[in-house]
């Protein structure tokens, strides 16, 4: 391997939990969790050589994955279907109270708008408003303002 190619490893191995953390709130079908994170690792590789460090690694592959689950949750009518790749990996898990916990909270997020559910994930992750603010694209008030919003609409799913 050359110097970029084991930069790219050490990379995604250092945030592959972040990866899977995005794909998981675009499915909760583990096929369709492997695939997500599949194209958004090429998504990584072919925008790894133009990464410049104006943000952190971190903010980029937070931008780079939500930006490419996006667009496939837009165009998954159009994907090929595609053969199951067996990854072994244990992000979240059913059998004890906090997994159950988490899918609980990630079923409810999952009712939100888009652009709703990456502001949420990224500030589940601590990110700054700053931060998230430059990863989805709009201003630091407006993270402000749709957290706010987001926390509300989250608090009233709990009456129901």
């Amino acid at each position: 391997m050359d110097k970029r190619e084991l930069e790219f490893t050490k990379t995604v191995r250092e945030y592959r939990k972040t990866i899977y953390t995005v794909c998981y709130f675009f499915s909760d079908n583990p096929t369709e969790v492997d695939d997500l994170f599949q194209e958004v690792l090429i998504s990584l590789w072919k925008s790894f050589a133009k990464f410049r460090g104006d943000c952190s690694p971190k903010t980029w592959i937070w931008q780079v994955s939500l930006n490419t689950c996006c667009n496939l949750d837009r165009n998954r009518k159009k994907l090929v279907p595609t053969v199951p790749l067996v990854i072994d990996k244990e992000v979240l898990s059913d059998s004890d109270e906090v997994g159950q916990q988490i899918k609980f909270m990630y079923n409810r997020i999952n009712k939100l708008e888009l652009l709703d559910r990456a502001v949420i994930l990224l500030w589940l992750e601590s990110m700054s408003y700053d931060e998230i603010a430059a990863i989805v694209g709009i201003s630091t008030s407006a993270v402000t303002g749709r957290l706010f919003r987001i926390k509300e609409q989250l608090k009233s799913m709990s009456n129901n």
